[in-house]
């Protein structure tokens, strides 16, 4: 990698670094998980710099989601992992915010993986019906399915009225 290509990676990495890390955390539920796949698909998207054109981005994503789901596919084979919740937003961010985003996290955990890769894709980083086909390599009907799936199923492990007793 020459000098300007460096550069630019830097300046890639700065911009676009936090999105990573946090769309892998969302699809992993683990910080330690997520910031491997970021650093994988950070190593990936580098090697591949020079050639890349249009949305390095995009690119490094789909080596994030393709990482995720190969761990996905592994870890079927071990026994499960048990959620650990050490790794929570700071209290600063409110106690009910501090409960709901643990409660979210540890909800997208017992979703499918395809419906969570979806549904972080579709509701987190905002992307179109027929762009999350696309980086998750099935149909757009697919997409509007497992969404659809995924957020009844959230409906019941996450309580609808954030007002609750639990959240105060």
């Amino acid at each position: 990698m020459d000098t300007k290509d460096e550069a630019e990676f830097r300046e890639f990495v700065a911009s676009c670094g936090s999105r990573l890390l946090r769309t892998a955390f969302l699809l992993t539920g683990d910080r330690g998980h997520a910031e491997d796949l970021v650093q994988l698909a950070l190593e990936r998207t580098a090697r591949r710099w020079s050639g890349l054109a249009g949305s390095p981005e995009a690119f490094a994503r789909t080596v994030l989601l393709h990482a995720a789901t190969d761990r996905w596919r592994r870890r079927r084979a071990r026994v499960q992992e048990v959620f650990d919740d050490v790794h929570e937003p700071s209290i600063a961010d409110g106690v009910d915010q501090l409960l709901l985003r643990r409660d979210l996290v540890a909800a997208l955990q017992q979703l499918p993986s395809q419906q969570r890769a979806a549904l972080v894709l579709r509701y987190f980083l905002d992307l179109s019906e027929k762009e999350t086909a696309r980086e998750l390599d099935i149909s757009v009907g697919t997409v509007k399915s497992a969404v659809s799936r995924a957020l009844d199923r959230l409906r019941t492990l996450v309580p609808a009225d954030l007002n609750q007793e639990a959240y105060r």
